[in-house]
């Protein structure tokens, strides 16, 4: 008999077992699934720059265990329930002592054990009436059956109150000590260990949270007390200090950096590469960087607020990494007059003339020029579309980085319309720039800032120029960063064009100083059709600057030019960062190897001839640059009395001289521009000027391999024009057979074509000599 009820014991006993082991072992959601948290956002060096309010509008943010200091974890244990460890969710002895206290009159004794706290605050049990200390033990065995200790514990102290709306030890040692659960000291421990059991009397208003409040320094006392009996050795170490005041924050002393940024990262947490593992999101922000912007930003605008400016947005990038830096959205969030809380640095605006470091950086990858090739900055007309430039003025021959330099349109235009595989467009689309309208839509007006693109996009074009012609994606996060090294760079230019093109950009004079900025800053400025947008973007150090001045709902201001209004905010942001030393200085990159610097004659760009008075270096790369020998210059006689030209030594007081030999339309530039040349005037020498007049025409509208868009049943001219040799008087242009007009060197013809198709253009001067070109036309779709 007794054999059979022990073995109906032990059957008994391997049921439960079973059945304990089953409902641990059953999948189940974890605890932390039933508490909401919040979600801290840090800045790259740990910082806390934002903490956000859980669903339940309490401060909450889930801390790890094993990222809890064990003075606390030890603490919470010694003073809520000494035989956690031990019992299965409640302590009979504590239950009983508790009643038996209550019952002879005496002070209300908690009997609760931190698996019933739990229970109670995870499912909202009233737990003052009997039913309801029933219903909590009933949840709290539950609890323990399906979880472990640590898993009890680690929810206990992510759920326990400590004043207001904040919930959670790691929370509260944020809001109250300014750092992480993990760095809380003893005085520190002993504070929050008491808090949860009487949150509102011994948390009270702000400024004394933890100082001069008799409940929290009793409650306190006595458990250091305790842990003084449990560990004596380390209590006379750490005595001095335990109960120490200590000085505490909060919630109003929460930082919020970098608003704009924490939206967006907030808006995309439900992504890829934005939450860790923890709930958190670690940012590439710097906030010495940040604050720095910030505060130059608003100084800035405040000494030109007379002249209407009033807003602004800037984006700082460290090219090595691709990451953010700095992230100026708008400047003031809480302004609703600006709009503040729009995020400047997201939005769509045009450009300007930002674009233009990469026509140039694209024409020497194809060949098409080198940094002394000489351009021509003159009227030109490209199809229905007539550039000008910003103040109204043609300067002639220029070479091509005193082109990009000064920013002159045309001939940004003229080297865009030789551009091939790829042009502009393709490589904006190449760098991702999002929501481009056909290539058709723009046109060359592109050039100009036709399009729109974000100060991100434009970041990451001006990251490819540092970056060696490499481009790679713009990181906001920890964990995107991570994943970068995993993405094979794309290679978007030559390391020969992005050495040179950013070398060419250094020559930009500061408008402060009127030389070029020392240490080195590669900068280009930028302003919108109407004088809306004002832009800088540039290369300094490592980083990537990039600035915008304006108005967010596109309202015009004369003040936004790009040099007067985003470049001084550009070049104060700088030289902010450099007097802290927050920039690394230059990281130079090494010169490619099929770079090398070659010697041109200066009004050419071309190799120098014997004739040529004045050379330069340039870059050259090889195998790509375009060569060959200059021929401007010339011999000439003239009139040693008079300077007229004449035929030869043989003429009375003949005197030789080197002269220049431009075509009619530069000569006419530079006669308007007050800048004149020595030329040969035109003189009958018979057999003697054959070799002058060989030059034939040449012509310059419209240019070659540029397919012209008319609309259909509308009358759209073709603007032609040619120039010629001295003494060409008239010019004859012919479509086909059939003779178009006839024009004096440097004139334009306005030229209607009947229809789309190609038409075989030829200009023949007075003297025979002729030049070609086949022209496209289509109809605009």
């Amino acid at each position: 008999m007794r054999g059979g009820i022990l073995r109906w014991a032990v059957i008994a006993l391997a049921v439960a077992a079973a059945l304990l082991a089953g409902l641990r072992f059953w999948p189940h959601a974890p605890l932390r699934d039933l508490i909401g948290g919040s979600v801290a956002i840090y800045a790259r060096n740990g910082e806390l720059m934002r903490l956000t309010l859980a669903s339940d509008q309490q401060y909450r943010l889930w801390t790890p265990l094993d990222r809890i200091s064990p003075l606390l974890v030890e603490s919470v244990q010694l003073y809520e329930d000494r035989a956690f460890r031990w019992h299965p969710g409640v302590n009979p002895l504590a239950l009983a002592r508790s009643m038996l206290t209550m019952a002879g009159g005496g002070r209300r004794a908690g009997g609760s054990t931190i698996t019933m706290q739990l229970a109670r605050r995870l499912y909202g049990i009233d737990s003052r009436s009997i039913g309801g200390k029933l219903a909590q033990i009933a949840v709290a065995l539950w609890i323990e059956v399906r979880h472990s200790k640590h898993e009890i514990l680690e929810a206990y102290l992510n759920s326990a109150p400590y004043g207001g709306n904040i919930e959670g030890a790691g929370t509260a040692s944020l809001i109250y000590f300014g750092h992480d659960a993990a760095k809380l000291t003893m005085p520190e421990a002993l504070t929050l260990a008491v808090i949860p059991q009487h949150p509102a009397r011994r948390i009270a208003s702000r400024g004394d949270a933890v100082t001069g409040n008799p409940d929290l320094q009793a409650a306190r006392a006595r458990l250091w007390a305790a842990w003084q009996g449990r560990h004596p050795e380390q209590a006379r170490a750490q005595a001095p200090e335990a109960l120490m005041h200590l000085p505490a924050l909060d919630r109003g002393d929460l930082p919020f950096a970098a608003p704009h940024l924490t939206d967006m990262l907030l808006a995309q947490r439900m992504q890829e590469g934005v939450l860790d593992a923890d709930g958190s999101i670690h940012t590439t922000i710097d906030l010495a960087m940040q604050r720095t912007l910030e505060r130059v930003t608003a100084s800035y605008l405040k000494t030109r607020s007379a002249v209407g400016m009033r807003n602004a947005s800037a984006l700082l990038l460290d090219a090595s990494t691709m990451e953010v830096r700095a992230v100026v959205g708008s400047a003031d969030y809480r302004s609703t007059a600006l709009s503040g809380q729009v995020n400047g640095t997201l939005a769509k605006r045009s450009p300007g003339s930002t674009l233009k470091p990469f026509i140039y950086a694209l024409a020497l990858d194809q060949g098409l020029l080198h940094p002394r090739t000489m351009l021509r900055d003159a009227p030109t007309a490209f199809g229905p579309f007539t550039p000008e430039n910003f103040d109204g003025q043609y300067v002639g021959p220029l070479a091509a980085q005193d082109a990009l330099t000064r920013s002159r349109n045309v001939p940004a235009v003229a080297v865009a319309a030789k551009l091939s595989q790829p042009n502009l467009y393709q490589f904006l689309k190449l760098n991702q720039v999002s929501r481009l309208e056909s290539e058709a839509h723009y046109g060359l007006a592109l050039v100009l800032g036709g399009g729109e693109v974000t100060m991100e996009e434009l970041a990451r074009m001006y990251a490819v120029l540092a970056n060696g012609g490499q481009g790679g994606p713009v990181v906001y996060t920890r964990r995107q960063a991570s994943s970068v090294p995993n993405t094979a760079p794309q290679r978007l230019l030559s390391p020969e064009a992005a050495f040179i093109t950013l070398d060419m950009l250094r020559q930009t004079p500061r408008p402060d100083t009127g030389n070029p900025a020392q240490p080195a800053i590669a900068w280009k400025t930028g302003t919108s059709w109407g004088f809306r947008d004002a832009w800088t973007a540039g290369v300094f150090g490592r980083h990537v600057l990039v600035v915008w001045v304006g108005e967010f709902d596109g309202s015009s201001n004369p003040a936004f030019i790009g040099i007067d209004a985003a470049a001084p905010l550009f070049l104060r942001m700088v030289d902010a960062l450099r007097a802290q030393r927050l920039d690394p200085g230059d990281v130079m990159r090494a010169q490619p190897a099929d770079l090398e610097r070659v010697t041109v004659c200066a009004e050419t760009g071309d190799l120098p001839d014997t004739l040529c008075p004045v050379r330069v270096s340039t870059w050259f790369i090889a195998g790509k640059s375009p060569i060959r020998t200059s021929t401007l210059h010339r011999i000439a006689w003239v009139d040693a009395r008079d300077g007229h030209t004449v035929c030869g030594p043989d003429s009375p007081d003949a005197k030789e001289v080197v002269v220049e030999d431009w075509d009619s339309e530069m000569r006419r530039l530079f006669s308007q521009g007050g800048m004149p040349r020595r030329t040969a005037t035109a003189v009958d020498c018979g057999e003697a000027d054959v070799e002058q007049d060989a030059l034939g025409p040449r012509i310059s509208a419209p240019l070659r391999g540029v397919s012209y868009l008319i609309n259909p049943g509308k009358l759209e001219p073709i603007f032609l024009r040619a120039d010629a040799a001295a003494g060409v008087r008239t010019l004859y242009w012919f479509a086909g057979g059939a003779l178009l007009g006839r024009t004096a060197p440097g004139e334009t013809l306005a030229w209607n074509p009947p229809g789309a198709g190609e038409y075989a253009l030829r200009v023949v001067d007075d003297r025979g000599q002729a030049d070609a070109r086949l022209l496209r036309v289509a109809l605009r779709p």
